[in-house]
């Protein structure tokens, strides 16, 4: 039986690192790319094109997991979803053929975003379905999610050199992929699952405690928005990049960000929290900065890899909060919560940064963000150590019984 679950875990962890490689492919060179598909300029051309994405994203989300509850069954909607969005992907690509305005573009854009989440959001929530744990599962969600970044990055950055058109293309052909590796498995969605979306909702209104991550996760996804938007503006106007070393300069980043999850994860179980969340935030939101006033690309260089340790420190412990605050029957609910905040981080992101950049220019921006990053830690230290000594109360505790039992 396990080599059953195993194997679905895999399956369910390749789905979701094929769809962020296809996600993350086209972010090196969105500002060639929005203006080939019509935008007039490269900064208002590329914040709208990747918050139109996220806001389909942050509305989507949730219906598509309300949808996936009623039914029982949730592979036949990854199903859709992926193939929907390499329909989406291919229909971007065509449009400047197809003669469409960039406002159509955003449109199918939209509907690209709306169809892809259900391939992502519900096939995170199938491994939660899974037995073996869920510190197990979700390290293997996490580890998906980082390599697709990672990854998506470099290639992305060399597809687009080919045409700007390329990764698109090359998304589309991914998300075929992702609906056949979606097709074989099995759907375990527990009967406890089906309450009503009001009905979960007022139970985590019970747990306050849960807007403490929540909140730190909207700000760290924040900085990681205003990356994949001015970060790569930014590395291409100061520093005179192509398309290809601006993935390269993301990797930098995502690399460390996404290898040090696991074993940062593991610190944390050892540590507590707070260490790695208000210390943390505080040196990403330093790294943040530095980045803005690197005067070469060998300095810029290596502090987008300390931007990627720090966000490697601060990420699984906030998401870990998660866990130890909500009890087990309400878990997915708030890790999707979490994800919702962290989608309105990421929108917030390309605005804000896209805004202050255009009429503050980049040092401003990258100052103000890593600002946001800073202040949260000093506003939410307290509550942060107060909800990490009760969690450590209620581990001692529970250790405490089983030892009795034995």
């Amino acid at each position: 039986m396990l080599p059953g679950v195993r194997g679905e875990r895999v399956r369910l962890a390749a789905v979701i690192w094929s769809v962020l490689l296809a996600q993350v492919l086209l972010y090196p060179g969105v500002p060639d790319l929005v203006v080939h598909l019509g935008a007039s300029e490269q900064l208002d051309g590329g914040t709208w094109f990747l918050v139109a994405e996220f806001a389909a994203f942050v509305i989507c989300a949730g219906i598509w997991g309300y949808l996936s509850d009623r039914l029982g069954k949730r592979v036949p909607l990854v199903v859709a979803g992926a193939l929907g969005g390499a329909i989406g992907y291919g229909a971007l690509a065509a449009a400047p053929t197809l003669g469409l305005s960039f406002g159509a573009v955003l449109a199918l854009r939209v509907v690209q975003g709306a169809a892809t989440i259900a391939a992502f959001s519900l096939s995170m929530t199938m491994l939660m379905d899974l037995r073996g744990g869920h510190g197990r599962n979700m390290g293997a969600a996490g580890i998906a999610i980082g390599l697709g970044t990672a990854m998506g990055a470099p290639i992305g950055g060399q597809l687009a050199e080919i045409h700007p058109t390329t990764p698109l293309v090359a998304a589309s052909v991914l998300m075929v992929g992702t609906a056949l590796l979606a097709i074989p498995t099995p759907d375990r969605v527990p009967s406890e699952s089906r309450a009503t979306v009001a009905t979960a909702l007022a139970r985590l209104r019970d747990r306050p405690e849960l807007t403490i991550p929540y909140a730190f996760g909207f700000i760290d996804r924040l900085t990681a928005g205003f990356f994949a938007l001015v970060g790569t503006l930014y590395f291409q106007t100061e520093f005179g990049l192509d398309a290809g070393a601006t993935g390269l300069m993301l990797t930098l980043f995502f690399a460390p960000f996404a290898l040090l999850q696991y074993p940062m994860g593991r610190l944390s179980d050892r540590i507590g929290r707070f260490i790695p969340v208000v210390a943390g935030s505080i040196c990403y939101g330093i790294t943040v900065i530095a980045v803005g006033f690197a005067p070469t690309v060998a300095l810029a260089g290596a502090t987008m890899v300390a931007v990627g340790v720090c966000g490697a420190f601060v990420s699984p412990a906030t998401m870990a909060l998660v866990s130890d605050v909500a009890p087990d029957h309400d878990r997915g609910v708030a890790m999707a919560g979490f994800n919702a905040f962290g989608s309105l981080g990421f929108l917030t992101g390309f605005l804000v940064g896209g805004g202050l950049a255009d009429r503050l220019g980049f040092a401003t921006a990258f100052t103000v963000t890593g600002l946001l990053e800073i202040g949260i830690a000093l506003l939410a230290f307290r509550a942060v150590y107060r909800l990490g000594g009760r969690v450590e109360q209620v581990k001692q505790g529970e250790e405490t019984k089983t030892t009795s039992a034995e």
